[in-house]
């Protein structure tokens, strides 16, 4: 595939940005099922926040446009084949990840209202109704922004521009994989839908990992992609559990047991498969000191904040007070990666840990320095669960850069939680 005549004739309307309901991370669809099994009658607002304010995404993106490609994301609807293949697929070993009466539900689904307005340069857009329907909504709205500001960017270029451009960030991603190449006991997994370039750029990036790395590749989270290209499914759980529970509890020793009660529910759900623990929504450590002994058996832990290295040497003391082998324990790094930090962490933890990477931004959408001005550069966009049942949600995270929620209830969070000073770290993409 031409990309670069792809994206000069994007102008043609038969291009949508977001191509179906499982264009998505799988963690999204594996969260869904237990919410719609565990809390079917929360009430959760999700919005957007834009973390680097000088990009002022209502100047770049159209409203009408931003319109035009949510309302077409409402339009769809699960696919005959799409269906089979969550239905039938193996996921992690398991059959029938998925149980029929939360395929039947999702089979049916259309995606809930929006709600758009524009404040300033930038935009306000906000998702409100049953916790497992709008929770859906977060991949593609991001998604659909990211790609929306790439294309007002490359809507000023030439064709000649626009090849020279892809061919540039096409030669810079393959000398990555060329230099992770050569790590014998590399695991490496696609984590880069949420804030990718485009649809089409993040496909081309997995089929250049596969060819590249062959099995050191381990799959992608984004469910279409994995479908189409056949590999593997890849994603666990995410903040946004902890922090929609924690929100739900009605007293201070409620709130403390929440993360632990988020996990108990996901064992009972997938009957003890897919055993990651995320720790750092309240803090690694204090939510390591604090986990009950059954948790210790779990396969490992995600590392996604703070210092990666000390997360996991966090984790490791972990195992080893609690009578475990960190040696048959996994630890994936995905918080903020490229190539030179990758192999540090590698060279550090192999050995030690099963050590596994989820590369994200920096794998789909690396165009840093190709266009005028560096207006390609990633940059920090998400879309959090903001509220439950009408309450704040908090997230304190490793690095107070992340925390989020009002002043007044991250100063409770970190009184129940235990968490004191801790060093703010410059946001990664």
């Amino acid at each position: 595939m031409d990309i670069a005549t792809r994206v000069y004739n994007h102008k043609w309307k038969i291009d949508p940005i977001v191509r179906s309901l499982i264009d998505t991370d799988f963690y999204k669809l594996l969260m869904c099922q237990s919410v719609f099994r565990n809390k079917p009658d929360t009430q959760v607002t999700f919005s957007l926040i834009n973390r680097s304010k000088h990009v002022p995404l209502a100047l770049l993106i159209d409203e009408g446009e931003l319109r035009e490609q949510l309302d077409h994301i409402r339009s769809l609807s699960l696919s005959r084949g799409e269906s089979t293949w969550l239905r039938g697929n193996t996921f992690y070993g398991k059959r029938q990840m998925f149980r029929s009466d939360f395929m039947e539900w999702f089979e049916g689904l259309r995606l809930p209202p929006y709600h758009l307005e524009r404040k300033g340069d930038q935009y306000e857009l906000t998702f409100e109704g049953k916790w497992h329907e709008v929770m859906l909504w977060e991949i593609p709205a991001l998604a659909t922004l990211m790609e929306l500001r790439g294309r007002a960017v490359l809507n000023d270029m030439g064709r000649f521009e626009l090849q020279v451009l892809y061919a540039r960030a096409m030669t810079r991603l393959w000398e990555k994989i060329d230099r992770l190449r050569g790590i014998d006991t590399l695991g490496i997994a696609d984590f880069g839908t949420r804030r990718r370039h485009s649809f089409l750029w993040q496909d081309w990036c997995v089929q250049a990992m596969i060819e590249g790395l062959g099995p050191k590749f381990t799959g992608t989270s984004n469910c279409l992609i994995a479908m189409r290209r056949e590999v593997e499914a890849i994603g666990t759980n995410a903040h946004e559990l902890p922090m929609v529970y924690s929100a739900l509890a009605d007293s201070d020793a409620a709130l403390a047991r929440a993360p632990y009660d988020v996990l108990s529910d996901w064992h009972d759900e997938h009957d003890g498969n897919l055993r990651i623990v995320l720790p750092d929504t309240y803090g690694t450590k204090g939510f390591l000191d604090n986990a009950p002994d059954w948790l210790a058996g779990w396969t490992g832990v995600r590392i996604d904040s703070g210092d990666p290295a000390k997360g996991a040497e966090i984790a490791i003391d972990w195992w080893k007070a609690r009578g475990e082998d960190p040696r048959q324990k996994r630890v994936i790094f995905s918080d903020g990666l490229d190539v030179d930090k990758i192999i540090e962490l590698h060279h550090q933890f192999d050995g030690r840990v099963k050590a596994s990477f989820g590369w994200g931004t920096l794998l789909t959408n690396d165009f840093r320095g190709l266009a005028p001005d560096d207006a390609l550069a990633p940059f920090s966009l998400v879309c959090k669960a903001v509220s439950a049942n009408g309450r704040p949600t908090v997230k304190l995270s490793d690095n107070p850069e992340k925390a989020m929620g009002p002043a007044d209830e991250i100063a409770r969070y970190k009184r129940v939680f235990g968490v004191g000073q801790q060093d703010s770290i410059k946001v990664e993409v």
